[in-house]
């Protein structure tokens, strides 16, 4: 019995120990270029699926049209695209974020997805309002109205469909005239 209570006295105060002192000199991954930490992807990723899972709206209350695409590519050209890239030109630096920011303008490796197009609006929205803790995207509820995060969600949750042109010139990065920005949703009848 006594080496056991030795052996946990020893765990409790020696585990802990080399932990600290593995954080203390700076072994720890922190730097962009280092490789993830083990099970780095695991430790993030399942809780924050499982908190977009339980927060996310089901149900966008903007329509998937004309008005809010075009609305949402002013807000993605004004916003996002420094990291995410616009359509046909890649972020410069986005790459070389780690987690890089994923190019959204890009089909990736799940047959004809372009960006996060196979995300329901939901999820892209809880990611725009709140953001995501050491990936560099910024919660956006403070700077943006609520019907502007559902704008440009609802425009990328369409990325792999045909856009009104002036939407795709925007996401282009071309100049083009404003467009006024609905920042409100409609009242209910």
């Amino acid at each position: 019995m006594g080496r056991f209570l030795l052996g946990l006295v020893l765990g409790i105060i020696f585990v802990p120990l080399v932990v600290l002192l593995y954080f203390k000199f700076g072994r720890i991954p922190v730097a962009v270029n280092d490789p993830p930490f083990p099970s780095e992807r695991l430790v993030t990723g399942v809780p924050l699926e499982a908190r977009i899972d339980r927060e996310m709206v089901k149900n966008p209350p903007v329509q998937p049209d004309e008005a809010s695409f075009v609305a949402g590519a002013h807000i993605y050209s004004d916003n996002c695209a420094v990291c995410h890239g616009f359509h046909n030109k890649p972020s410069k630096f986005g790459l070389h974020m780690f987690p890089t920011a994923p190019p959204l303008w890009e089909k990736h490796g799940h047959g004809d997805v372009i960006g996060v197009s196979d995300d329901p609006p939901g999820e892209t929205h809880w990611k725009v309002a709140n953001g995501i803790r050491l990936t560099g995207m910024p919660a956006y509820k403070e700077l943006l109205t609520d019907t502007e995060m559902w704008q440009v969600s609802i425009l990328l949750a369409n990325a792999d469909k045909p856009l009104p042109p002036v939407a795709v010139a925007i996401l282009s990065g071309e100049a083009s005239p404003a467009t006024p920005v609905m920042t409100e949703l409609p009242a209910k009848k």
